[in-house]
């Protein structure tokens, strides 16, 4: 399995911005999608996941009402919409691949295959 994130970039507080995880190597359908962030001299922190059928998704507490993930099987990808973009929000964003998601799975260590990550930088 491969993941790759994009979409990241410089952008002002308040502002928007949309990254992408494409995946390949096995089923798309079958793989729940996670986005982790993890911001300079702190611990990866859990942002939001997908179930693999897109019927569930779960956010942390710090962006929830602000960011949403959506997936598109017939492309193979993963999205996290970001809005109201805060400074805390500068991280690198990974995006991680497990065979289900469930409520309250924040832990970075069930995820099976992980994408190089891509950097949020949010000015204010």
């Amino acid at each position: 399995v491969q993941l790759q994130a994009s979409g990241g970039g410089l952008v002002q507080a308040g502002g928007s911005l949309r990254l992408s995880c494409a995946f390949s190597g096995r089923t798309f359908s079958r793989y729940a999608i996670g986005w982790f962030r993890q911001a300079p001299g702190k611990e990866r922190e859990f942002v939001a996941a997908i179930s693999y059928g897109g019927g569930n998704t779960y956010y942390g507490d710090s962006v929830k009402g602000r960011f949403t993930t959506s997936r598109e099987n017939a492309k193979n990808t993963v999205y996290l919409q970001m809005r109201s973009l805060k400074p805390e929000d500068t991280a690198v964003y990974y995006c991680a691949a497990r065979t289900d998601w469930y409520a309250g799975s924040t832990s970075a260590s069930p995820c099976d295959y992980w994408g190089q990550g891509t950097l949020v930088t949010v000015s204010s």
